[in-house]
């Protein structure tokens, strides 16, 4: 099944879409609430039993649901191979990368709806998207092997992690994870697609084989599969599970699939062709199965009063 959140008419709803028709949930009833309550197809199949007439085309898709964290992966190889060379000149993958699925914590409150217009962030000249695929967390659960964090995967979304990489290289070299630089947009959505839709292309070796395509101002120009991320969702779950808790909701991103980011062509041509996005580009993410999400970008801020450290001296006091 597929789950919407949308707003119509001023109004914010969330319901189960079919062949491009939204049925509407009760009032007041979210997408968060069923995966809390782990009755996602039962409030589906009780949805669906009423006709509706209201089409994806006349609503605003906002995120499928508010997470309560996400928490984006590394794990496509090529990706790290691009980028690496784009933002720290290093002509290979660095050994950490292969030992465990390292992510970082992103920003929840920053996430937008699947058509909405993104602007550029304040300070940011080198504006990027990353083309990747969401897990959404639907049961509780610490200290999960990979074989149980099966059971704990609600559904997928398109997730479009936008990175800023003049604000993402400086912040690096302080060492504490990014900042600024990945704290302004995500894109989630344009629905939460349960996990038994996309079942049936799981492959041998636990990994789903869905293609993704990005295009830019209607060109194509990057296409994988998620098959060839290095781990399985069901892996970095258990990762992310290790000594703390996991919780309904949380959004555990895929990494960028490689030619997901234009970080990658900078890196491999040794020049930023195609060029960082700009007002009026937009950028459209395909996954299969999941459906696409496409945003157009826009101006943002331009004076930002941001003062710089003062200098203080080293000296203790007595």
């Amino acid at each position: 099944m597929r789950f919407a959140t949308y707003e119509y008419r001023g109004e914010e709803r969330a319901g189960v879409v079919r062949d491009g028709v939204i049925h509407p949930l009760p009032e007041g009833v979210t997408v968060l609430d069923l995966v809390e309550r782990e009755v996602l197809h039962a409030a589906g199949v009780e949805a669906l039993q009423d006709p509706s007439e209201l089409t994806v085309e006349q609503v605003r898709l906002l995120p499928p649901l508010k997470p309560p964290s996400i928490r984006d992966f590394v794990g496509f190889e090529a990706h790290i191979e691009g980028v690496s060379k784009s933002l720290d000149g290093l002509e290979r993958v660095p050994e950490e990368w292969y030992r465990a699925p390292n992510f970082y914590f992103t920003n929840p409150h920053a996430a937008y709806g699947a058509h909405d217009d993104v602007p550029v962030p304040a300070g940011c000249s080198v504006l990027d998207f990353e083309l990747e695929v969401g897990a959404v967390v639907g049961r509780a659960g610490r200290d999960l092997t990979p074989g149980q964090a099966r059971e704990h995967i609600a559904g997928y979304l398109v997730f479009n992690d936008w990175s800023a990489r003049d604000l993402q290289k400086p912040e690096k070299n302080l060492g504490l994870g990014f900042s600024k630089g990945k704290d302004f947009a995500n894109t989630l959505g344009p629905f939460l697609v349960t996990a038994d839709e996309v079942e049936d292309r799981r492959d041998a070796d636990g990994f789903l084989d869905l293609e993704m395509t990005v295009t830019l101002n209607g060109e194509l120009i990057g296409r994988d599969t998620l098959a060839n991320c290095s781990w399985t969702f069901e892996e970095m779950l258990a990762y992310a599970a290790r000594d703390t808790w996991v919780r309904p909701g949380d959004v555990l991103g895929s990494g960028t699939c490689g030619w997901g980011a234009l970080a990658e062509f900078w890196g491999r041509l040794g020049e930023r062709t195609p060029p960082p996005l700009a007002p009026g580009d937009e950028v459209t993410l395909d996954v299969e199965r999941l459906g696409r999400v496409s945003n157009r970008i826009v101006p943002g801020r331009t004076e930002v009063y941001l003062p710089r450290a003062r200098k203080r001296g080293r000296t203790p006091r007595p």
